[in-house]
């Protein structure tokens, strides 16, 4: 089975300024491409930006005029799916002939999503992942995803889907994505933790699958990087890296996949359907 390579975009956005980073992300896409990869994967929330540490002026009980002016910047840095955001970056993944998995900022009626896109290498938008639980104060800037953006998408080199940050924490959301037969599980992130490649290489073992971790690195926002690949038995394939933007590659043969399930398929021989069930809501939910 040929290899295939495989890349993590480790870089920052450009928060409140969309156009800037898209055109980063034109950048970053081809320099990425001309290490000859095949997929790659960008971090979360990178076009739109990640706020870290921002309060938007909220208080249990009361806002301020000042944090609704603060979100109404980030609610017009966000992007529309589609629109001409997802037609730039569509355009970016067909010239340079590749799968792309980004998080972006996605405005939808009067809520935004933090969101994972999918990009085929003919430029067409293959799918989308909602994040389906922001993570503490997330939650007063992000709406909630639903059952209904839990894609994974055969690539012809294998398939491909992603868990978004800490949505990587949710035991059921991991089981779903094995069920689903994922092969290269993407994980964007802005975990910047000494600890999270260890989650990384534990869900590469539990899930016999390559894991792609792409974080931002952003000294202005105070995220450190920390990007990895891992193969299916947790090998670290390549990262992490804490030291500045850049792009990680690895050649990966997707046979290991199989020499890996051969003593743990969590979905398959390990699973034991006669003493647990997974249910899956892959509808849409009310005001999703």
């Amino acid at each position: 089975m040929p290899l295939v390579r495989v890349a993590v975009v480790q870089a920052g956005s450009l928060l409140f300024d969309s156009e800037a980073t898209l055109a980063k992300a034109e950048r970053l896409i081809a320099e990425a491409a001309g290490s000859g990869a095949k997929l790659l994967v960008f971090p979360e929330a990178f076009v739109g930006g990640y706020p870290k540490g921002a309060d938007f002026g909220a208080r249990v009980g009361s806002r301020t005029p000042e944090g609704r002016k603060l979100f109404r910047r980030y609610f017009e840095g966000a992007v529309d799916v589609p629109g001409p955001a997802t037609a730039q970056l569509g355009e970016a993944a067909k010239t340079q002939g590749v799968w792309l998995a980004i998080g972006v900022i996605e405005r939808d009626g009067g809520t935004l999503y933090c969101t994972v896109l999918f990009f085929a290498p003919d430029g067409t938008l293959a799918g989308k992942h909602r994040k389906l639980m922001p993570t503490a104060m997330e939650r007063l800037i992000w709406g909630f995803g639903d059952g209904s953006t839990l894609p994974v998408i055969e690539t012809g080199f294998g398939k491909i889907g992603a868990v978004i940050c800490w949505e990587n924490y949710m035991p059921l959301l991991r089981a779903a994505m094995y069920a689903k037969g994922i092969q290269f599980y993407c994980a964007p992130t802005v975990d910047d933790r000494e600890v999270w490649p260890a989650t990384m290489r534990h869900i590469a073992l539990e899930g016999r699958c390559f894991v792609l971790s792409a974080c931002q690195y952003s000294r202005s926002e105070s995220i450190g990087g920390g990007s990895l690949i891992v193969g299916p038995l947790g090998k670290v394939l390549a990262g992490p890296n804490y030291e500045g933007e850049c792009i990680l590659t690895a050649d990966v043969d997707t046979g290991e996949i199989a020499e890996g399930k051969f003593d743990l398929d969590v979905a398959g021989h390990y699973a034991r359907p006669d003493v647990f069930r997974l249910v899956v809501n892959e509808g849409i939910e009310p005001g999703s």
